[in-house]
């Protein structure tokens, strides 16, 4: 399972591996420095007390041999003595201490002289220094590597048991469908014997969360499909009734006006109860995708605005410069050019509206009130009203036409003149033949 194998478990694998390669290098420096201190320090120090100790051996009795012993080798050379007993490594070699090159025996040697003018030569054999290095280094480091080892073995498999229940939980989760959370899993009696403590209290958590996600999910279902129908009833009969009233020519102008506005207001709850649906579906399981011509959907929302100009000196009009065709729910382009042509309208008492079609953009230019720079950065916020605010509203719809177009990926530009008028543009990043 990848989170097995690129998670937790990896990131605490890797840590046991870089403490285990950290450790060994410290060790390995602290060896290297203590084979140093052992052949330049006690070595050197050794070969020292061993060369007072043969000068005062040599004070009592002149005829004191120098030390030859398994380890070390002497040589003396009285005052005024030819050098030619020594070897040739140490002929020119001055008074103190000295490290012989591997070529030339790799020896430790020590160079003294005393009052009287006499050299006294110690050699410490390589062999020797080696052996020591060895015994008191290398084999001490092997085992303490080893040790290092095992335990970081040992801490990494009881880490990989105490991590094994949260790996295991992650796993579940992983696999749940974030529509519809499969939390059975996660019920007390189906847990393996391992979860407790805090994987445990997590566990039951993610139990409820999702047991309550699937709640909510159900009531936003019902709903959906109950609002469909239930809030669309009584406005077609609204509607039905309206156009009824309409037809009757003895209604007073006062009337008229007043079933105008009635009317009206059921286009805008009907649109608004269709964006609301929209937006309450999830972005993957909403609307089918559909090929079709922009400009007949265009051209449909052209028609219906042209019953909000009713009584308006206003000119509405479609301008096709060129036709595109879209992948995508039909439906919620409706919304979001119905929208946008209701502002339009609304906020323009007098001039045009005019709806222009070009490849891959449509964009509607009011002759309206316009809008400043700061009631433009404002006019995507929920309930906010810009523009003239006397005018009835509930602040809403570019809103929503700003949330359909981050939804399906159509940017939704406004540009503003107060006084002159707006224009919204829809721009389509993907498109197809008309």
């Amino acid at each position: 399972m990848p989170t097995q194998r690129t998670g937790l478990r990896r990131k605490i694998w890797v840590a046991f591996i870089l403490q285990a390669a950290a450790i060994s290098f410290a060790a390995v420096l602290g060896v290297y420095g203590a084979s140093a201190v052992l052949k330049h320090v006690l070595i050197q120090r050794a070969l020292q007390e061993e060369a007072g100790h043969y000068w005062q051996r040599l004070q009592r009795d002149p005829g004191s041999q120098v030390p030859d012993t398994y380890n070390m080798t002497g040589f003396l050379i009285p005052a005024g003595g030819s050098k030619d007993v020594l070897p040739a490594p140490l002929k020119n070699l001055p008074v103190g201490f000295h490290a012989l090159p591997r070529s030339q025996g790799g020896s430790l040697v020590l160079v003294e002289k005393d009052g009287n003018g006499h050299l006294l030569y110690l050699l410490f054999k390589q062999e020797q220094v080696d052996s020591l290095a060895f015994w008191f280094g290398m084999a001490p480091l092997a085992i303490v590597l080893v040790v290092i080892y095992v335990i970081a073995w040992s801490t990494y498999r009881a880490s990989k048991r105490a991590v094994s229940p949260v790996i295991w939980l992650a796993g579940q989760v992983q696999r749940w469908d974030p529509k519809n959370p499969e939390s059975s899993a996660l019920r007390p009696e189906n847990l393996p014997v391992d979860v407790e403590g805090e994987t445990l209290v997590l566990a039951s958590s993610l139990h409820d969360f999702a047991s309550r996600i699937e709640s909510f999910v159900e009531r936003e279902r019902d709903f959906t499909r109950d609002a469909s129908h239930e809030l669309r009833t009584p406005l077609t009969v609204i509607r039905v009734a309206g156009d009824m009233m309409a037809g009757d020519e003895g209604l007073s102008p006062a009337s008229r006006r007043a079933l105008n506005r009635i009317q009206g207001a059921g286009r805008d709850m009907e649109a608004l109860i269709e964006a609301f649906l929209i937006l309450a579906r999830e972005g993957d399981t909403g609307l089918p995708d559909d090929d079709f011509a922009v400009s007949e959907i265009v051209a449909e929302e052209v028609d219906k605005a042209r019953l909000q100009l009713t009584g308006k000196p206003v000119q509405l009009e479609l301008v096709l410069e060129s036709d595109f065709g879209l992948h995508a729910p039909a439906r919620v382009l409706s919304v979001m050019l119905g929208n946008l042509l209701r502002n339009a309208c609304h906020y323009t008492d007098q001039g045009s509206v005019t709806v222009t079609v070009r490849r891959g953009a449509i964009s509607v230019t009011d002759t309206g009130v316009g809008m400043n720079a700061e009631e433009l950065a404002r006019v995507f916020e929920p309930f906010v009203r810009v523009g003239d605010r006397k005018k009835d509203g509930q602040g809403i719809g570019l809103s929503i036409v700003q949330r359909l177009s981050r939804r399906y990926g159509w940017p939704v530009r406004l540009e503003s003149t107060p006084g002159r008028g707006t224009t919204a543009t829809i721009r389509f990043p993907q498109v197809t033949p008309a």
